[in-house]
């Protein structure tokens, strides 16, 4: 069974930075893909950013040249950090890896993102 272990999440004032972190349990290897949606209340859940396999990154217009979304093999992590925090970046940060055979997607338990004006 698939875990994935987020942390990182926090209060910070706008223009701060935050840095999260998604731990799986194992190899990230196994996975096509891992990322980050998140979601606002009222919101519907977005995608944020994601990594494949072989390091090809995605981004949402919302967040490109400020979230930098990363992985460090060895300690099975995927990591976003996120920089000019704009209030409209709080949300809940959820982390997935996603793999293909049998299609099927990994959530983490979701870890709470708040930027104060």
């Amino acid at each position: 069974q698939v875990q994935l272990v987020e942390s990182g999440g926090g209060l910070v004032q706008a223009g701060g930075s935050l840095r999260l972190a998604c731990a799986a349990s194992g190899s990230i290897f196994s996975f096509n893909a891992m990322g980050w949606y998140r979601q606002a209340p009222g919101q519907q859940r977005e995608l944020v950013s994601s990594i494949t396999k072989a390091g090809r990154t995605n981004y949402a217009d919302s967040v490109k040249g400020r979230f930098t979304i990363s992985r460090d093999n060895a300690k099975n992590t995927v990591y976003l950090q996120m920089n000019s925090l704009e209030p409209e970046d709080t949300a809940v940060y959820y982390c997935y890896a996603a793999v293909l055979l049998p299609p099927n997607n990994y959530w983490g338990q979701g870890t709470q993102v708040t930027i104060s004006s």
